[in-house]
């Protein structure tokens, strides 16, 4: 098969375009970096000339609220503007990359399935799966005869290679004891070179106009924690926040405005609080059964992880003066 890829140099992209070279399939690599732009249609056209499937993986992961317009423009613009150029060239097939929290994130813990209703109430007040969820619509309401969508699901992605530090930061800020408290909520995450694998049987094996959920471990906050610290040799943070997510938002909030007073970096922000105090875990059965897919052991992913960023210098020792000072980024 030939396939085009866009999100070509990003921390999934890179893995699914090993993977299916690998599988001995021809790639057309599409990314801003490679002069590519999702949201220029000719351009688009142009690189799926000739193409049978094509793998939608172009995005941007942020927390930022001032980010609204720019994820919108991103994610949803440049999702139509992709499967509307690539359809019209002759492709036949596309898999896009959504996210487990366009349906499987909840204030109480729950493990959120394909079926369940997209959590409006919840995601609203974030742009990033907002924007996801809005493009994961577009991308399903395309699905016809002849051009056939279908969406991946993954959860937080783990593993080697993230070298923009899009997925792996707060396993770097963990590592540098950068994590003052412990969120109350719960998440699942999945090894990115898993989550390229269930792309790639997408395209195979996936139904047309159909979700699947990709997680490899259901974790608490405070469990995830823990494991990576006894993996990773640091200390635990041990400090609970309180469960209301109000409250807890509310003092990340303070601490905010504490730091930028005193013209320092914090070390929480608000949104990243907010999140930590749902719960995100997934129901992957879907994909096991239909997909034939599986996830290798969650240790080996945290393993490779923390491995991988110390191997490329990202994670600077506890109480070193540069690491002090990097501790303080953001979280």
């Amino acid at each position: 098969m030939k396939a085009l890829v866009t999100g070509a140099t990003g921390f999934l992209g890179t893995h699914l375009v090993r993977a299916l070279k690998a599988q001995g399939h021809e790639v057309v690599p599409f990314a801003r970096s490679l002069g590519g732009d999702v949201l220029d249609a000719t351009g688009v056209s142009r690189a799926a000339a000739g193409c049978e499937g094509v793998f939608h993986c172009a995005g941007k992961v942020s927390r930022r609220r001032e980010d609204a317009e720019e994820l919108y423009r991103l994610h949803v613009e440049g999702t139509t503007t992709v499967l509307d150029a690539c359809a019209a060239v002759g492709v036949r097939r596309a898999v896009i990359a959504s996210t487990s929290g366009t349906v499987a994130v909840s204030d109480a813990p729950h493990v959120g399935v394909e079926s369940d209703p997209p959590p409006i109430g919840v995601i609203a007040r974030w742009p990033y799966y907002r924007s996801k969820l809005f493009a994961e619509r577009e991308a399903l309401d395309r699905n016809r005869a002849g051009f056939e969508v279908v969406s991946v699901n993954p959860s937080l992605l783990l593993g080697p290679g993230d070298v923009h530090g899009s997925s792996t930061e707060d396993v770097r800020l963990l590592l540098e004891g950068a994590v003052p408290a412990v969120p109350a909520g719960g998440l699942s995450f999945v090894d990115v070179r898993d989550a390229a694998d269930a792309m790639a049987r997408a395209m195979e094996k996936g139904r047309p106009g159909e979700r699947y959920l990709i997680g490899g471990c259901n974790l608490a906050v405070a469990d995830f924690f823990a494991r990576l610290a006894r993996i990773g040799g640091v200390r635990a943070p041990w400090l609970p926040m309180p469960r209301s997510r109000r409250i807890a938002s509310l003092g990340a909030q303070a601490l905010e405005r504490l730091a930028a007073r005193v013209g320092v970096p914090a070390r929480v922000d608000s949104v990243s609080v907010e999140m930590a105090q749902c719960f995100w875990y997934v129901d992957s059965s879907k994909a096991e059964r239909e997909l034939d897919w599986s996830a290798r052991d969650p240790g080996v992913t945290l393993l490779d992880t923390i491995d991988d960023l110390r191997a490329r210098g990202v994670v600077w020792p506890v109480g070193s003066a540069d690491g002090a000072g990097r501790a303080g980024t953001g979280t």
